[in-house]
């Protein structure tokens, strides 16, 4: 009995398949969007890339969250302090960081659990704390540092494929980043990532 029992769960484990989490990727600078589409490809993510620019994403991220209905949306682009800005609390300081702000709270009206679907939002120097007030889960920038264009897709990745039931930090997302803590940071998140059983025929 033993034997056959354990023969059933192998032939079972070897029949499981994998489900990352689904991606809807919103960039403003389409070199930057096909580097990014071409991480999730590598890892093996389902994701689904539009380059919009940063100041009208926001008009656009309700439909598109509809349409492909995705576990984790990333808002992106170029951002930065404005030239003499010295107030950083004011969301005004900043390029791009009121049309990013805009878009999480857009799509918090769709979906406002943060489990149900994670938001990663930011780019470089952007508004960290605005973004999180927002209801993003993850955002840049805590330091007001330039970030790598593929610091939200490592974000992004890591929580993809972390299990449904495990919570990923700001720590464990700091050390799959490029710039690390002072890059992106943000509050404990469940993963996406889901097993299954059997494998389609």
């Amino acid at each position: 009995k033993k034997s056959k029992k354990g023969g059933r769960l192998s032939r079972q484990d070897s029949n499981k398949f994998s489900q990352p989490g689904k991606v809807l990727h919103l960039d403003g600078d389409e070199d930057y969007l096909e580097l990014c589409m071409k991480e999730y490809k590598k890892m093996g993510i389902k994701a689904f890339g539009y380059m919009v620019k940063e100041t009208e994403q926001h008009k656009h991220v309700k439909r598109l969250i509809q349409e492909i209905r995705p576990d984790i949306l990333v808002v992106t682009g170029h951002d930065g302090l404005l030239k003499d800005s010295k107030d950083l609390s004011d969301i005004n300081s900043y390029r791009n960081s009121l049309g990013f702000m805009l878009s999480i709270k857009a799509a918090r009206e769709i979906q406002p659990s943060l489990d149900e679907l994670v938001i990663i939002a930011g780019a470089c120097q952007s508004h960290y704390e605005a973004f999180l007030e927002a209801g993003a889960n993850f955002a840049s920038s805590p330091d007001r540092i330039l970030i790598h264009a593929l610091d939200p897709v490592k974000a992004c990745i890591k929580v993809a494929l972390a299990p449904i039931n495990k919570i990923v930090t700001s720590e464990e997302i700091s050390k799959v980043t490029i710039c690390g803590i002072r890059g992106i940071g943000g509050i404990e998140t469940r993963g996406k990532h889901r097993g299954g059983a059997p494998k389609p025929r």
